[in-house]
């Protein structure tokens, strides 16, 4: 009998304090719980300041909690050196910021290349899978456009596919839309959820846009350090 998937990615008791100057802490998070199953789609919404874009890096090991642990993928996170949590980081999740971060002396195709020649993958493999993509976001007459070249919806399609490359258990969505407008938008949230379907892609997005956190099958808040549900009861993990 063969075994089941790992479960993309599980957060439990998450805390994270920061020193402040004066000796004292702020904690940002207060044992912050968060299941994420396979091709679900989460929404994590949220006063500005109440740590969503925290707990996103921690979750997606560009942070280390203060407490709490993190499994993605069915790897756990705790206890990993700075080189390990940068691999894992690079094979198992996918990010997709406001702002699009791509490199402006490289080309669309050079940039969702990118990471996956970083995980040791052939040029030619790299290329493939990044025309496969940028053709499925719609931007198979862009490959050798750099960035300054790409309208701002454009460029963030880039990222998407970028974010894509590696096949990761998890996407990660910090306010995907936020520097847009209404109309890119919506053609952005449209994408993100037919990819979804088209690579049961398991997501978690960050975002002030009620009509995108709509979309997602849960929708969590985080308020004083904790996530809970419409109901205001804890995430379960």
């Amino acid at each position: 009998m063969s075994e089941s998937p790992p479960i993309p990615l599980v957060a439990s008791g998450i805390v994270r304090r920061y020193a402040l100057g004066d000796g004292s802490e702020l904690e940002i998070l207060r044992g912050a719980n968060l299941r994420l199953e396979t091709g679900e789609v989460i929404a994590i919404v949220g006063s500005s300041g109440a740590g969503k874009s925290t707990l996103l890096h921690i979750i997606g090991a560009l942070d280390r909690p203060t407490a709490g642990e993190v499994v993605l993928g069915g790897v756990a996170l705790a206890g990993r050196s700075g080189a390990e949590l940068a691999r894992i980081r690079n094979r198992y999740v996918g990010f997709v910021f406001q702002f699009h971060h791509l490199l402006r002396e490289f080309s669309a195709i050079e940039n969702v290349m990118m990471p996956r020649l970083i995980l040791g993958g052939a040029e030619e493999d790299a290329r493939s899978r990044a025309e496969e993509l940028l053709h499925a976001v719609g931007l198979s007459r862009r490959l050798e456009h750099r960035p300054w070249q790409l309208s701002g919806g454009e460029q963030q399609r880039v990222a998407v596919a970028r974010a894509l490359v590696n096949e990761p258990a998890v996407l990660l969505a910090d306010e995907p839309s936020g520097n847009l407008d209404s109309r890119t938008s919506e053609g952005l949230h449209d994408l993100l959820f037919r990819l979804r379907e088209e690579r049961h892609l398991s997501m978690i997005l960050v975002t002030h846009s009620p009509e995108l956190a709509a979309r997602a099958d849960r929708t969590l808040h985080l308020r004083e350090g904790v996530l809970s549900g419409a109901e205001g009861r804890p995430d379960v993990v």
